[in-house]
């Protein structure tokens, strides 16, 4: 599934050739998304200009002058820039074609993903209107954390992990944020001091602007790639490492299932 710093890579990569440009044509290949796609967009879109292009979450945000794209990746989509005359790939599902040439395709072989409209603030969509702050904004700070852990008995990954709390802490990126931390994943939430708190908090900020400078510095032209950022090339402390020995302490990292998901740590190094 695409992570928040595939996704900001991804809305990095299309904003300079969406913002400004007209739509010309919308065309849905297969409306059998997680949610339909909406039958009016067709005739909704039509003409309208891309004012811009950001990123809530894992949503990306298309601005329109009449509304909002909502778009979101599921866990196997992903956008791409087409040419004018290229093929149209399998699972190209929707194509929304701009009157430069170019043609965003989005991919999805699941189909977990959602093409949806609103014309109210998008902020206050079903979707969207719940999720806690952005993971590198100052909202997102070691107080606000260790007020959301009071009395919290649950495993302290799978905290950082709910949306509710802070969005945009995948799966990789909570192990490793955890281990540079010191703390021990199943950690109960609630056990957590402040001081842990600005570790925990630090880590995962940095973790993911690493992820999304990577990303940044690689993405020189989104235009004729596959649109499939992936996990950025780094050097992974913990993810993937189960039984491998501990780069800190040459421990044997152990590895459990926590919330149906691999988790990764180190029994020395983590408390």
């Amino acid at each position: 599934m695409p992570e928040l710093p595939e996704v900001e890579t991804t809305c990095r990569g299309i904003a300079p050739h969406l913002i400004g440009k007209q739509i010309s044509r919308f065309v849905v290949n297969n409306a059998s998304l997680r949610w339909p796609v909406p039958k009016h967009l067709k005739k909704t879109l039509a003409e309208q200009t891309v004012c811009n292009v950001t990123r809530r979450a894992k949503y990306l945000l298309v601005t329109l002058g009449n509304g909002t794209l909502i778009i979101h990746l599921g866990m196997s989509g992903s956008l791409r820039l087409a040419s004018p005359g290229e093929a149209r790939l399998k699972h190209d599902h929707i194509e929304l074609h701009m009157d430069n040439g170019l043609c965003l395709r989005y991919c999805d072989p699941r189909r977990f993903g959602c093409w949806l409209w609103t014309t109210d603030d998008p902020g206050q969509h079903p979707l969207l209107a719940h999720l806690g702050p952005e993971p590198l904004g100052r909202q997102f700070s070691a107080k606000y954390l260790f007020t959301q852990l009071q009395n919290r008995k649950q495993p302290i990954k799978t905290l950082v992990m709910d949306n509710h709390i802070v969005v945009g802490v995948g799966n990789i990126y909570a192990n490793e944020a955890l281990f540079m931390a010191g703390i021990h994943p199943m950690r109960q939430g609630g056990s957590l001091i402040l001081e842990e708190c600005r570790l925990l908090t630090k880590e995962i900020k940095s973790i993911l602007a690493s992820a999304i400078r990577r990303g940044g510095t690689t993405l020189r032209d989104f235009v004729g790639g596959d649109g499939k950022p992936g996990y950025f090339a780094q050097e992974l402390m913990v993810y993937g490492r189960g039984k491998e020995s501990c780069k800190h302490c040459a421990s044997d990292l152990q590895e459990i299932r926590l919330g149906q998901r691999t988790t990764v740590f180190c029994p020395t190094c983590q408390s």
